[in-house]
């Protein structure tokens, strides 16, 4: 399990994406290496498609993704659900942003948010809801080890726009 801490080095990964911004929906990879020096990162891991919380937070970076572009930040957002689900899930809510497979959680464990938890009053395995913010030198300036989905992207937002500010000196 990894010991993520602000200031560490993000563990690099290359993922199967779904983003609907591009055509074909599908069989594209995103890698953390395509925004090396480049843009903020806002990487979220998320239980599970088409369900309440989820559905809640990744519309919220959805409606705010004009104003996170203007301020040099991508959205990813990570999931072990399978691309096909990714696609549906995607067209249904009309996300402009990649959803990840990572299959078998092995991205999950180096993040640290694979973890141990009750559902339904049964213990599983699988994502814990974590959001990560990765500045353009690759470290981690921002963790949020324990999300509530509401309002979530707001507060991402506001430290993505102070993180912008700081890069242009003001």
């Amino acid at each position: 399990m990894a010991d993520l801490k602000e200031g560490s080095k993000a563990p690099q990964f290359t993922l199967p994406a779904v983003n609907l911004d591009k055509i074909g929906m599908g069989g594209e990879t995103v890698s953390l290496q395509d925004f090396a020096g480049e843009k903020i990162v806002v990487l979220y891991f998320y239980p599970r498609d088409n369900t309440s919380g989820c559905t809640v937070e990744a519309t919220g970076f959805r409606d705010l993704k004009g104003q996170f572009t203007r301020n040099g930040a991508v959205i990813l957002g990570v999931s072990t659900d399978d691309l096909d689900t990714h696609r549906k899930f995607t067209e249904k809510q009309k996300l402009s942003f990649p959803l990840l497979t990572d299959e078998g959680g092995k991205i999950a464990q180096k993040y640290g948010v694979w973890k141990e938890k009750r559902v339904y009053g049964k213990t599983v395995v699988g994502i814990a809801r974590s959001t990560f913010v990765i500045g353009k030198d690759g470290k981690i300036a921002r963790i949020w080890p324990k999300v509530s989905p509401e309002g979530h992207a707001a507060e991402v937002l506001d430290v993505v726009k102070s993180m912008a500010r700081w890069s242009r000196g003001g």
